[in-house]
């Protein structure tokens, strides 16, 4: 299996964390999203794990909260240790729903509001990941109006490009995010953030994109970003407390993805961090992480009912199911490549090619083209493996269409953590 907490029971039905696929789509219906939290906890304690082991004491790993945004995430990774990265209001709110402790909580996003900013503030979120000028002459002046310092990192761009997806490569001079290093527009703007009174300013953020196998670009970003905090130390006196890599490191999603050893990464990419800074002569700072998609994805799966079989001779095969784009965008937006079972055999060899296409009017809409599984009937339950991260986070009501339960299992026992949208549900906002 593709992963360690699938497995195949007597009855040739597919399993995650020990569970029957085929009970739960009986039981809670479909489409269905399965999160074996078992699975999760493990994959926080391989990050809580390294950075007690490798990183400098104050560092920490943050959960990025949009790869999965509900409440019960928040309890599970607020008990395992970590702290989180909210890029929205909304993220925001969810996790102060959840009693998630604020003060460990960074607040992203390239365009927040004067609302957005005033909110953050106003709920103690623990630190501010600042984007651009503008912003932090609000949070100044906001800061400034209920007399504190407000704790802050500033986002810079170091010029990385990790090779993966355009649409995930966050970490390129030519990017919406950040301030540049290339262009010496991020020393203009740290010195401009060192004259303000009531901004705080703990160290730098960067973050290079997602999906990414090689721990090369994660190091080359910390070479430039160390090096950058050095100049910076000579030229002001100014030395980072916080460092801050981002996430992006990948999950195999198919057979042909390689298996990453996180821990080992970590072990390499703070030996690497230790040697940059005795070569600059600075401290090591305490490092933080953003790590979402390695956190959550392969601890999800996706369960969908067969609704028909369309054979085009000559053409192609279509499996249509009844989920959609709607809770299952990435492969419409990004091209993601996913596995999918027949989960009611998933011990016979799958030998029939088809495209998985959804239910709605759009042509685009199709989960996964061209891949092999066990012929289906109508009624068989499909699974789509390793949907964790950002199909729930990217879920829309597009053709009012309503989202998903969310079930999590632990020990061997399911519960509801995210009802399923009603029709009523759709209509509440109308007036």
């Amino acid at each position: 299996m593709l992963h360690d907490n699938l497995g195949v029971n007597e009855q040739g039905h597919l399993t995650i964390g020990g569970v029957d696929t085929l009970a739960l789509a009986e039981k809670y219906g479909t489409p269905l999203y399965v999160m074996d939290e078992d699975k999760l906890r493990s994959n926080c304690r391989i990050y809580t794990s390294a950075f007690a082991k490798y990183m400098p004491s104050g560092s920490m790993p943050l959960f990025a909260s949009k790869s999965l945004c509900c409440k019960r995430i928040y309890s599970v990774i607020d008990s395992e240790g970590m702290g989180t990265d909210l890029v929205s209001p909304g993220e925001l709110y969810t996790a102060s729903a959840a009693g998630f402790e604020l003060q460990k909580a960074f607040f992203h996003g390239n365009n927040k509001t004067d609302a957005d900013i005033e909110y953050a503030v106003d709920s103690g979120v623990g630190f501010f990941i600042i984007d651009n000028r503008e912003e932090a002459d609000k949070l100044n002046s906001y800061a400034a109006s209920k007399g504190i310092k407000q704790k802050a990192l500033l986002r810079l761009t170091p010029g990385i490009d990790p090779h993966t997806h355009a649409k995930i490569s966050t970490g390129k001079v030519d990017s919406k995010f950040g301030t540049a290093i290339e262009t010496g527009q991020a020393e203009q703007f740290i010195a401009y953030v060192l004259g303000l009174s009531n901004i705080d300013l703990r160290g730098y953020h960067c973050h290079i994109g997602s999906q990414i196998f090689d721990i090369a670009p994660f190091t080359d970003a910390a070479d430039i970003m160390l090096d950058f905090a050095g100049f910076i130390n000579k030229k002001y006196g100014y030395m980072c407390e916080y460092l801050n890599l981002g996430g992006g490191f990948g999950v195999r999603y198919v057979e042909s993805d390689p298996d990453i050893d996180i821990d080992a990464n970590i072990k390499a990419v703070s030996e690497h961090i230790s040697g940059r800074c005795a070569a600059n002569a600075i401290p090591v700072p305490k490092i933080l992480m953003e790590p979402g998609r390695s956190i959550v994805a392969d601890a999800g799966l996706t369960l969908y009912t067969v609704g028909s079989v369309k054979e085009i001779t000559g053409f192609k095969n279509y499996v249509s199911i009844d989920g959609a784009m709607t809770d299952h965008p990435r492969s419409a937006l990004h091209q993601s490549p996913y596995t999918v079972l027949n989960a009611g055999r998933a011990d016979v060899r799958p030998d029939y090619v088809c495209t998985v296409a959804g239910r709605c009017c759009e042509s685009g809409d199709l989960i996964q083209e061209d891949v092999k599984i066990v012929k289906p009937a109508r009624g068989d339950v499909i699974a789509v493996l390793v949907t964790g991260a950002y199909n729930h986070a990217m879920a829309m009501t597009y053709n009012k269409v309503p989202r998903p339960a969310m079930v999590f299992l632990k020990d061997g026992k399911d519960s509801l953590a995210v009802r399923r949208e009603t029709y009523a549900d759709l209509m509440a906002l109308d007036v």
